[in-house]
């Protein structure tokens, strides 16, 4: 696929050490997508074009922390701004190592980082907005201001947070594509990976190899 670099934003979600193996809430093989993004990205700087890299920066205590509710991971809970909830693990909590960004991403392209799911009772799966669906992370803002027509998507989970980003781009009124080699599923419930590109593919959203960009 060729792309207008100057109309194009990468949007690498959230490769952070908390979703790797050995991580708070890991990904099966979630490490393994790093060295395509990391292409990816490259591709974009020598083209001058923007790099934009998500965070989940989660205050300890979050609401969305099975262990702030004493209830078991997995379960859900309704919270005063969203309804039902996915309780997880404590996770990418603001500060730690888990937090961090995988050592072995290359942040040298990214133009801006977007942090997520830094307020308390507030819970956020997309780079676009918080899990109330209201509230703006300031992401589309920053991409209309540079012109950004189309988004290419790559990180974690294929089905939360590159799901939920994705559709966002849609309804936000990008092309909106996913560079199906650099994404990776957490597969919880099973069958949510499946679910989730079946979604996207009905919303529009193209799946291509990172391979064949141009």
């Amino acid at each position: 696929m060729t792309l207008k670099f100057s109309e194009t934003a990468l949007i690498i979600i959230d490769i952070q050490n908390d979703f790797c193996p050995g991580g708070a809430l890991a990904i099966e093989k979630g490490d393994t997508i790093v060295d395509k993004i990391n292409s990816l990205s490259s591709l974009f700087a020598s083209r001058s074009a923007i790099v934009a890299a998500s965070q989940d920066w989660h205050p300890k205590g979050h609401a969305s922390f099975a262990s702030t509710h004493d209830r078991q991971a997995g379960s859900s809970i309704d919270l005063p701004n969203v309804k039902a909830q996915t309780l997880w693990p404590d996770h990418c909590v603001q500060g730690t190592k888990g937090a961090d960004f995988h050592n072995d991403l290359d942040l040298n392209p990214v133009n801006i980082v977007i942090r997520k799911g830094f307020r308390m009772d507030l819970d956020s799966y997309s780079v676009f907005f918080e899990n109330d669906r209201k509230t703006a992370t300031g992401l589309d803002a920053f991409l209309k201001s540079h012109s950004i027509n189309t988004v290419l998507l790559g990180g974690l989970a294929t089905d939360y947070c590159v799901l939920y980003s994705a559709l966002d781009a849609v309804s936000l009124g990008y092309k909106t594509i996913i560079a199906e080699d650099a994404v990776m599923g957490v597969n919880f419930p099973e069958g949510s990976v499946e679910a989730a590109i079946k979604k996207l593919q009905d919303a529009g959203v193209i799946f291509i190899s990172s391979e064949s960009i141009k």
